[in-house]
């Protein structure tokens, strides 16, 4: 073989054993956290307009929409959210509110207009139906990635592929998942649950990237109940990041009278 070309050759296999060892050297951990931050930690605070399809195991179809609004307190840990529904009537003023926490629970409030009832969400109900959708209270919010311990198992062209396990086994419905993982993005693209007979009985899927303020942002995904068969759609619209939402709106009084000038 010619020398110049055997040494270019050389050098070329060299480079990719390079960056696959530094393709490696993240830990489940660390890909886990950088999904995180991907999620839902896009900018300082952000607003986004939501709309929900949810499909029953009939087929019937029913409609949800609403505004976002979070706040970060600080890089990867607590944060500040709030969800205003105005469709259809029969959910219009109902407000969730979240003050997410990285070293304790999470507080969450609903605030049911009709009865004027703001009624507090304990732990335990954090994996429960959302407003009647297939989407769980922790899907909006995120759940805390101390609560799982992680495995990295495969690592494609385009994906981590990670497991993760309850450290506390009795508070959620499933015994393990598998999450895929972007490996540009960092955005978790799919994730699988398994039931205590290891059956696959719910999936959550990514079917649509936008970037957004130089962010890469999810603005289409969809909740499958492999058991029934229902699934709800959920698709992003007029998101914005660094608006400069105070702190101040991230209140009970917001539940009830609404900050009107942050949600158009």
């Amino acid at each position: 073989m010619n020398t110049p070309i055997k040494k270019t050759l050389i050098a070329l296999l060299a480079i990719g054993s390079t960056l696959t060892v530094q393709a490696s050297e993240l830990s489940a951990e660390q890909i886990i956290n950088k999904a995180n931050q991907a999620s839902f930690y896009a900018g300082d605070d952000g607003r986004s307009q939501a709309r929900m399809k949810i499909i029953d195991d009939q087929g019937r179809e029913q409609l949800r929409q609403f505004t976002i609004l979070r706040r970060t307190k600080e890089a990867l840990g607590d944060q500040q959210m709030l969800v205003f529904f105005s469709r259809p009537s029969d959910v219009r003023g109902t407000v969730f509110r979240v003050e997410k926490k990285i070293a304790s629970d999470d507080d969450r409030w609903l605030y049911l207009p009709g009865l004027d009832l703001l009624r507090r969400i304990s732990a335990g109900d954090k994996r429960t139906s959302f407003v009647g959708s297939h989407f769980f209270y922790e899907d909006v919010s995120g759940r805390n990635p101390r609560e799982d311990s992680f495995a990295l198992v495969e690592e494609t062209d385009e994906h981590y592929v990670i497991d993760a396990t309850p450290k506390d086994p009795g508070s959620v419905e499933f015994t393990h998942y598998r999450v895929w993982i972007d490996k540009t993005t960092f955005l978790p693209m799919k994730a699988e649950y398994r039931d205590g007979q290891d059956n696959l009985y719910r999936r959550v899927s990514v079917a649509k990237v936008e970037t957004v303020q130089g962010h890469p942002t999810v603005v289409r995904s969809k909740v499958e109940d492999l058991r029934s068969g229902g699934a709800t759609l959920m698709e992003f619209r007029g998101v914005e990041y660094d608006l400069g939402l105070p702190e101040s709106i991230f209140s009970e009084r917001s539940m009830r009278t609404p900050p009107t000038q942050y949600l158009r």
